[in-house]
């Protein structure tokens, strides 16, 4: 997906910027950058690939060729960032999060308004970023320019922006990515995760709103752009890809999930010996569910953490398949003549669990029982790059559904398949439980996530459970 990080201080950056960027490196696995202001107005930027390495062992060496008071992160899951862009605004470095969903279209557009040219990407794509600078450079101000880019911008889009030693930070226009604002004395930060800022002495001075807009120097806050209404921040920042002393919307990712496993055990009586989390994110639904059974967790998979980062990043199912397998370490004792139930936070494409099942069976284990801290995942995400999937039928749940129809199903169709407990939800559910191996299956529902989240169901985006866009399309969901 994603994260970004900024500074800007009365003295050097350069470190708060490099550790405060580190603490967004689960959000992405592929490429990083670092730029900073130097003390001629020079900007200075490093960019490397981390498909198979951590952040810090590759700009470790970069931090003594950089120096000033300014500076911006990313963590990206796509395309070369920071960018440096010339214009009419002036030089700025800018990093951005999101998703277009019609950028051929904004590329076709800005041709016929004078831009004669984008870089292509190693991939043949345009860069997103690129795309969302030249969209800003059409207006006369940045604060006007990011607007009109959020407006135009089918999908999301939040940005963090460098111009003459000041920051410029815009969350998403309905609030899909959060943005916090840290404060210290003598200097501000800007994060996407609350989690960067506590060991670098900043104390969280506010989370911007849907479509905001600030300018930020090392002692002032400036508001730019009042906050929206509509708020459709998505969910599985709780649920999944939140780190776990992260905070959005005031709510702390650890404690739903605690809440999420405690609900996801409601009305659950199956017998089992142990609850077992999938590391990382299935751990603390599974302590959750645990605690409201009265059942003992144990670890029957701990994770390698030393090298193995996330598994959904990789685009090539083969590489996958193998960082789930070598990241997992069975631990026989906790496995062998046991009845097991495992949570996690969701089931993608369920290869992954389908390949655990069989192994933990190997291993001696006499059941296997899922529980899903997610419903079933239904519909691509539209708004984040949240996985590589490019179609429906990538979806275990969707994949399932066309079979029991013999194609692809009809919306109404589709609707009983959403609605939990209805006869065709259960018998979905049951056959994605034969697919994978398991002893039994259950998912987490829309209405119990929600609950956990503890915000209002219209404020949350449920898309990929439900195909509904939220309130702010207008929809009649």
């Amino acid at each position: 997906m994603g994260g970004f990080f900024g500074v800007i201080s009365e003295n050097d950056c350069v470190a708060d910027l490099f550790y405060g960027t580190d603490y967004h490196s689960h959000l992405g696995t592929k490429r990083a950058g670092m730029a900073v202001t130097d003390r001629n107005g020079i900007i200075r930027r490093f960019i490397h690939d981390i498909t198979n390495a951590q952040f810090r062992s590759k700009f470790d060496s970069d931090l003594p060729k950089l120096a000033g008071k300014c500076g911006v992160g990313v963590i990206s899951d796509m395309e070369d960032q920071p960018l440096v862009i010339c214009s009419h605004l002036g030089t700025y470095a800018i990093v951005t999060v999101g998703k277009i969903n019609n950028i051929d279209e904004l590329a076709e557009h800005l041709f016929n308004h004078g831009q004669s040219h984008f870089a292509e990407m190693s991939t043949g794509e345009y860069n997103p970023t690129e795309v969302i600078a030249s969209l800003i450079n059409i207006k006369p101000t940045v604060e006007e320019g990011i607007a009109y880019a959020q407006e135009v911008i089918d999908g999301s889009c939040s940005v963090l922006l460098m111009l003459d030693n000041t920051l410029y930070a815009a969350r998403d226009r309905y609030g899909r990515t959060p943005v916090v604002i840290g404060k210290r004395n003598g200097a501000h930060a800007v994060a996407m995760e609350s989690t960067a800022l506590p060991n670098l002495d900043f104390e969280t001075e506010c989370e911007l709103g849907p479509s905001e807009i600030v300018k930020l120097t090392a002692d002032e806050k400036i508001q730019l752009k009042a906050p929206g209404e509509c708020m459709q921040i998505c969910s599985f920042f709780w649920v999944y890809f939140g780190y776990p002393s992260s905070n959005y919307e005031g709510t702390n990712t650890e404690t739903v999930r605690y809440q999420n496993g405690e609900l996801l055990a409601e009305g659950d009586d199956v017998d089992v010996d142990s609850v077992c989390g999938i590391p990382d994110s299935g751990v603390a639904h599974a302590i959750g569910y645990s605690n409201a059974r009265k059942k003992p967790y144990m670890r029957a998979l701990v994770k390698y953490t030393p090298t193995w980062p996330r598994s959904f990043m990789p685009t090539s199912q083969e590489m996958r398949n193998l960082v789930a397998k070598m990241k997992l370490v069975p631990v026989d004792h906790q496995i062998s003549g046991k009845k097991l139930l495992f949570c996690d936070d969701s089931i993608v494409r369920g290869n992954q669990f389908k390949s655990i099942a069989k192994r933990l069976y190997e291993r001696g284990a006499l059941e296997v029982h899922m529980r899903s801290a997610s419903p079933p995942l239904l519909f691509p995400c539209r708004y984040l790059n949240f996985s590589r999937s490019k179609s429906t039928l990538d979806l275990a749940a969707r994949r399932v559904i066309n079979t029991l129809e013999g194609g692809e199903p009809s919306e109404e169709v589709l609707q009983e398949y959403i609605t939990a407990g209805s006869p065709k939800n259960l018998q979905m559910i049951d056959e994605i439980r034969k697919g994978l191996g398991l002893t039994s299956l259950k998912y987490q529902t829309i209405e119990k996530m929600i609950a956990a989240i503890g915000l209002p169901k219209e404020k949350v985006c449920t898309y990929c459970f439900d195909g509904c866009a939220g309130c702010c399309s207008k929809c009649k969901k």
